[in-house]
This record gives structure tokens, C-alpha cells and sequence, in this order.
């Protein structure tokens, strides 16, 4: 058999229970009669890994049936979730011991509440979180989203992920046609860098190899929020893809519009993906500008350049020992003194 390297994302719903300052999502959902189904999921292609995000994915009655049907096709697949459905949650990874779970959690609880606009949603989040572990589940994180209001709870909260084995996922504010707002922005950006930092330099002291490749990611978060060119090359469209809930096959999430290579509701996988409309969509994808760094394009990169991330792991655990500073970036000095 050949080996899986796609990368896919499937988006099963708009449909969001939280009110996040970051993501207007929840102004405009999915309808559930519109939203992809099963016999829509078995005619996606098999892939190395697969998230299933939202909206909030678990206000699906049948993620269960979902993950089943992926795992026909998938070798590895990861749900974000905000966490608030913990009975489903529970039950689902008593079926299916080695799915991945990441919960996003914007803080502590007060910061995580105001930004997620969920009531008691950070000890949700947070009691879903700790069965997972005390059930010995084998793939649990946080995911967090960086921004003005929360970088000082960076740290603390990497901590408390380090503390209960659990893996800690971070993204910058982002603006997109995805999140429905253009006005995400970092206003001190001097500040979330110096949190970047130092959540680096805990991972580069880690003996976890994945966590100094994490160390790397977040080096690029840094880099994206400074309005730097990207890392490494962007190859959406050609080793990844995104599924939204309408069955239309997209690049990435980070796009200011919606760039649709085809339906697969209306298309076999083979007869999408080789079209002329999405041939379009990777000469579009090719001149992107954006710059994103989200982890589901940036990972994909990491793993198909990882000479590059790689050497910078090298530098910096070994000939730097362990030390990260933001004096390497002279694009971030030279704006700091201007």
C-alpha cells in the first residue's frame, strides 16, 4: 500500500456553543441539513492525519460514526474541541482509545472565560481534560490563542500542561474568511513576543525532541506577528487541504476569501482534485501573501523541510544550550526602536 501523506482537515459545522472574541463563527452557522455527512466523508482520499474542528465539533450528535468512517482512511486523527461536552467527549475516546483530543483553553479561568465567552468554561474545559488523563488517554492537550488579553497566561498555563503529560498547542490571532472578522490584531506586540520567549526557552530546556520541533513553531508565531516573511515554504492545496461543513474542498483557513477547488458533494475525490479549478486555486495559494502560521500548515511544511527546522533545533538546544532570545530577530529590534 502507498504511504498516506495528505494532510486534511475536516470542518463538520459552524455550529459553536462558545462566543469567542476572536471568531465570529457562531454568527453565522451551518445548518445541520447542510452539513457533510458520512456518505460525503467516505469519498475523501487517505490521509496521514486528519483534524476534525468547528465550529465546535461535538454539537454533532455523530462524531462517533465521523471518526469511524476517518479511520478507514486516516492513520492519525485529532478533534479540537472547547471542551464543554465532557459526557461525549469521554465516550468517544472510551470507543476509540488513540484519537487525539485538543481543547482549546484561552487562559486561566478568568482570562479564559471573557475570552471564550462560555460560563464555568475553563473548569469544563479543564474537568474534561483531567478524566481524559486520570483515564490514561493517550493523546490530550490544550490549545491556546495568543493575544493581547492572555500572553502573560502563556507560561502558566504551558505549565499546567507539563504538569498532567499533556501536549500544549499555540496560535496567534489570525484574521480569515474562517473566523469571520479583519479586525484581529496584537496591539503590543513587544509584550506577546517576550511571553513567546520565554515559553520557547521552557521547551528548548525540555529532553522532549517534539517539544524543541515546538519550540521551533512558536519561533515562527513570533515571526508571523512581526509581519516577517514565512519560515518555510506554504504547500496548502498540494499535501493538505481543508473540507468545510458544505462539502467544499478549500487550501487553508487562513485566506481573506473562500477559495473553493471543488464540492465533493458533486465530485468524485480523483475528479476534484486534479481539476482545472483547483490547479487555479495552487497558483493562487503559490502567490499567497498572507504569510499565515497556523499549525495546520505549518506542520505539513515542517515535516516535508525538516532539514530547516531541524538545524535550528541543532543551533539552539546544542551549540546555544538551551537559550532562545529575541535579539536574534533584527526585524523585531528594529521595529521595537522605531
Amino acid at each position: 500500500m502507498a504511504k498516506r501523506t495528505l494532510y486534511g482537515t475536516v470542518i463538520v459545522t459552524y455550529r459553536c456553543n462558545a462566543r469567542c472574541n476572536m471568531c465570529d463563527c457562531f454568527k453565522d452557522p451551518s445548518k445541520p441539513s447542510e452539513e457533510i455527512t458520512l456518505e460525503d466523508i467516505k469519498k475523501l482520499p487517505e490521509m496521514a492525519f486528519t483534524n476534525i474542528t468547528g465550529g465546535e465539533p461535538f454539537v454533532r450528535q455523530d462524531i462517533p460514526q465521523i471518526v469511524e468512517e476517518l479511520y478507514k482512511k486516516s492513520d492519525r486523527i485529532v478533534i479540537s474541541t472547547n471542551g464543554y461536552f465532557t459526557d461525549r467527549i469521554i465516550a468517544l475516546c472510551k470507543q476509540f482509545p488513540k484519537v487525539g483530543i485538543r481543547i482549546s483553553i484561552e487562559g486561566l479561568q478568568e482570562t479564559n472565560d471573557k475570552i471564550r465567552g462560555i460560563p464555568d468554561g475553563y473548569n469544563r474545559g479543564y474537568d474534561t481534560l483531567r478524566t481524559l488523563v486520570e483515564m490514561g488517554h493517550p493523546d490530550v492537550g490544550f490549545g491556546m490563542t495568543v493575544q493581547d488579553m492572555n500572553c502573560e497566561d502563556l507560561v502558566p498555563l504551558y505549565h499546567i500542561a507539563n504538569d498532567m503529560g499533556m501536549e500544549f498547542a499555540t496560535a496567534a490571532l489570525h484574521n480569515s474568511f474562517y473566523f469571520r472578522k479583519t479586525d484581529n490584531k496584537i496591539d503590543d506586540k513587544l509584550k506577546v513576543a517576550r511571553n513567546f520567549e520565554k515559553l520557547i526557552n521552557e521547551l528548548l530546556r525540555s529532553n522532549s525532541p517534539k517539544k524543541w520541533f515546538r519550540a521551533y513553531f512558536n519561533h515562527g508565531l513570533i515571526n508571523y506577528i512581526y509581519g516577517n516573511k514565512r519560515l518555510l515554504p506554504c504547500d496548502m492545496s498540494r499535501n493538505a487541504f481543508f473540507i468545510d461543513p458544505f462539502c467544499d474542498v478549500i487550501p487553508c483557513n487562513g485566506m481573506a476569501q473562500k477559495a473553493v477547488m471543488g464540492n465533493l458533494r458533486e465530485q468524485s475525490w480523483g475528479e476534484l482534485w486534479n481539476s482545472d479549478k483547483a490547479q487555479k486555486v495552487r497558483e493562487c495559494t503559490k502567490k499567497c501573501d498572507r504569510n499565515c502560521w497556523m499549525i495546520g500548515s505549518a506542520s505539513p511544511a515542517m515535516h516535508k523541510y525538516i532539514w530547516v527546522p531541524g538545524w535550528w533545533v541543532v543551533k539552539h538546544k546544542f551549540f546555544k544550550r538551551g537559550k532562545y532570545s529575541l535579539k536574534e530577530n533584527k526585524f523585531i529590534e528594529l521595529q521595537n526602536k522605531n
